[in-house]
């Protein structure tokens, strides 16, 4: 079990240069609170690597299940985008809605991802209350815009090796 880890914690000795990359960031306002510590650890580390901050874009939508379509709407329209994060939190609830968003974002996220031929990463928490949300995006659980941020990164590095 992950008690009191902090599943942040990466080793960055081998993490690639952002200084020449650009990324944007699109996140969710639904669990505002939550989405906002994961996009301030997602844009420290990425400054943290070297990424400019011109070279940051942030937008938002209304929701979690929104993330997908605005991805797709900052690839179309930033062609020369490295990455997308995209950031939400769905907390479950009473009901299966949780279930039916949390699959269509991961769905969409991955699909979107494939179509462009870029990464797009799931940087969505998908916990069983608030207080998970919480210890996730900050707390003793660390910081899942931190790694959202470190698998950006990662993967705009490797499609740039591999596509010269």
């Amino acid at each position: 079990m992950s008690k009191k880890k902090n599943l942040s914690d990466y080793d960055d000795a081998g993490l690639p240069a952002a200084d020449k990359m650009k990324i944007a960031i699109v996140y969710a306002d639904w669990n505002e609170e939550v989405t906002s510590a994961l996009v301030g650890g997602a844009k420290n580390t990425l400054l943290k690597h070297g990424l400019k901050e011109k070279n940051l874009i942030i937008h938002s939508v209304p929701g979690s299940y929104e993330l997908p379509m605005g991805a797709q709407y900052l690839l179309i329209n930033n062609f020369d985008l490295d990455a997308v994060i995209c950031i939400g939190c769905v907390i479950q609830g009473e009901t299966r809605h949780f279930d039916f968003i949390s699959d269509a974002v991961a769905n969409g996220v991955m699909n979107v991802a494939l179509k462009y031929e870029k990464p797009v990463v799931f940087g969505v928490l998908t916990t069983n209350d608030y207080a998970q949300a919480k210890e996730r995006s900050g707390g003793k659980h660390g910081n899942k815009g931190d790694e959202a941020a470190f698998t950006a990164i990662k993967m705009a590095a490797l499609r740039k090796k591999l596509w010269k």
